[in-house]
């Protein structure tokens, strides 16, 4: 059965443009920002860096990215999409940043570039959706200098926290959800761990808690979707889900919609 996240084969969807704009709504998102600052801070990314961003999207973390390598650094960000990848150089461009970035497509388990050729490589949100990520991760380790340092972060969605009074049918959603959709839904919790077995040195955690207290464009289409997908899998029926919708929504309109949702980010050095 073929999987059900389209983020796995972007270019296969109807309509790549939408998940273009679904990443680009969620990078604009305050906290989203403040997480990428916080994250690129603790993997260290200094001024002048080769830096490779692995599964780029549409290069919301790539842009970052080149603000912190500055104009004497490169940044090169590599997506299977190449659809993905013509919307990163449109955005770069625009951004008045194509000195700086590069991108090309290309997979994370076989990365398209030399032995040593970066000082930090980082996967933003990547791991959980890929089935061999150990290889992702080897692969990221073998192309980062020996000193440099391979950082990731990923959302651990055993995490996903919504205040709503229909626990029983929150948990059969969310639950649900994570565990049909996700190669790895807890992939975040497991990350120093997996980087230590990687064979890199001096490896650190963190976590990022996101709260959520408000309802957008993005929140709403997220859980839509979650909902949709229940009742197709069977979990819920149609009545239940468009009632938890209902419930969120209310929520929203009395000010008490809640949602938090952790994000784990590791870093290590290669030897």
């Amino acid at each position: 059965m073929p999987s059900p996240d389209p983020y796995v084969a972007i270019d296969a969807q109807p309509d790549p443009s939408l998940f273009a704009r679904l990443l680009e709504l969620r990078g604009a998102q305050p906290h989203q920002r403040r997480l990428r600052r916080a994250f690129l801070a603790f993997a260290g990314v200094p001024a002048g860096a080769r830096v490779l961003d692995v599964g780029c999207g549409t290069g919301v973390v790539t842009r970052e990215l080149a603000h912190r390598a500055g104009a004497r650094g490169r940044v090169v960000g590599v997506d299977p999409s190449r659809a993905f990848v013509s919307e990163a150089r449109a955005r770069s461009r625009a951004a008045g940043l194509e000195a700086v970035c590069r991108f090309r497509a290309g997979r994370g388990d076989a990365l398209p570039f030399r032995d040593r050729a970066f000082d930090v490589v980082v996967a933003v949100t990547v791991l959980l959706h890929v089935t061999d990520s150990d290889r992702v991760l080897a692969e990221m380790c073998r192309v980062v200098r020996p000193g440099g340092r391979v950082a990731v972060l990923d959302q651990d969605f055993g995490t996903l926290v919504l205040d709503l009074p229909d626990r029983a049918l929150t948990r059969r959603i969310l639950d649900g959800h994570a565990d049909r959709y996700y190669a790895d839904p807890w992939s975040g919790r497991s990350l120093a761990r997996r980087l230590r077995a990687a064979g890199l040195a001096a490896v650190r955690g963190r976590v990022f808690p996101v709260v959520e207290p408000r309802y957008d464009d993005y929140v709403r289409s997220m859980l839509e979707r979650r909902v949709a997908l229940a009742a197709r899998w069977r979990l819920v029926t149609r009545a239940a889900g468009r009632r938890w919708l209902a419930s969120v929504e209310a929520a929203a309109e009395r000010g008490d919609f809640y949602m938090s949702l952790n994000y784990y980010a590791a870093v290590g050095t290669r030897r």
